[in-house]
């Protein structure tokens, strides 16, 4: 099993379209295959970003860009944290406990660090270096209500860092003029985690920036992934030119 997906690598635009969450495997050689818990958990958001992975593969296609996925769940390991982050292997998440996760000790987290985070976060390195005006855009999906928290109303979050708020603050500003949407700024978390995706290969890089959170309950079908997808390119690209 790889630790990630590349689509379209050949592609001329400039932007690199990520997905960290983008799918809910779990090899075999972590656990026999199955992390302890049941089908139903293995299908929500702690498990996987529902329906990042098809908006991502639009939104590349649209943008005539490539597109690099994760191929593991992030309950195995959650790329999108840093190497020391205490949440980089989940033991309990919304309720949920991972027997797999409970007990496992050093060697096995660097295990799967060195079997799937790191491949993937070269993988990445390799896309996001292939040009020097290269944009990062990261697709996640957020779920509509944690148990026993309030609904979030947004229908899309742009989440950025106050290191650099450039593309993100143009993109809210383009999304807003979108009469049917709810618009999260920073929402329905902050947007800047030390160690993450977007601090490792943007931030520290000074390219360019931003990540879109996608209600899941919007994307729920292959059909509204790619809807979503072909919307977000154009806005995207306007957001782009507002400050390039």
């Amino acid at each position: 099993m790889s630790a990630y997906r590349i689509i379209g690598e050949g592609r001329p635009g400039r932007w690199l379209v990520t997905c960290d969450h983008a799918t809910n495997r779990v090899p075999d050689w972590v656990a026999g295959g199955d992390l302890g818990i049941g089908p139903a958990d293995m299908g929500r958001h702690i498990a996987y970003d529902i329906g990042a992975a098809g908006v991502a593969e639009a939104l590349g296609e649209a943008l005539d860009s490539p597109v690099v996925l994760s191929d593991f769940s992030r309950l195995v390991i959650d790329p999108n944290r840093g190497e020391d982050d205490p949440t980089l292997v989940m033991k309990l998440y919304d309720g949920t406990i991972i027997p797999a996760n409970r007990h496992i000790g050093a060697g096995g987290v660097e295990e799967r660090l060195e079997r799937l985070y790191r491949p993937y976060h070269a993988a990445l390195a390799r896309l996001a270096g292939r040009r020097p005006d290269v944009v990062i855009v990261a697709v996640h999906s957020f779920t509509p209500c944690l148990k026993g928290r309030a609904p979030r109303p947004w229908h899309v979050g742009v989440l950025h860092s106050h290191l650099d708020e450039r593309l993100s603050r143009a993109l809210i500003g383009v999304l807003r003029e979108e009469a049917d949407l709810c618009v999260g700024d920073n929402e329905p978390y902050s947007g800047h985690l030390p160690g993450d995706a977007i601090d490792r290969h943007a931030l520290r890089w000074g390219r360019q920036n931003t990540l879109v959170e996608v209600r899941n309950d919007l994307i729920a079908t292959p059909e509204a992934q790619a809807e979503w997808g072909a919307r977000l390119a154009p806005l995207l690209q306007r957001a782009l030119a507002r400050v390039d």
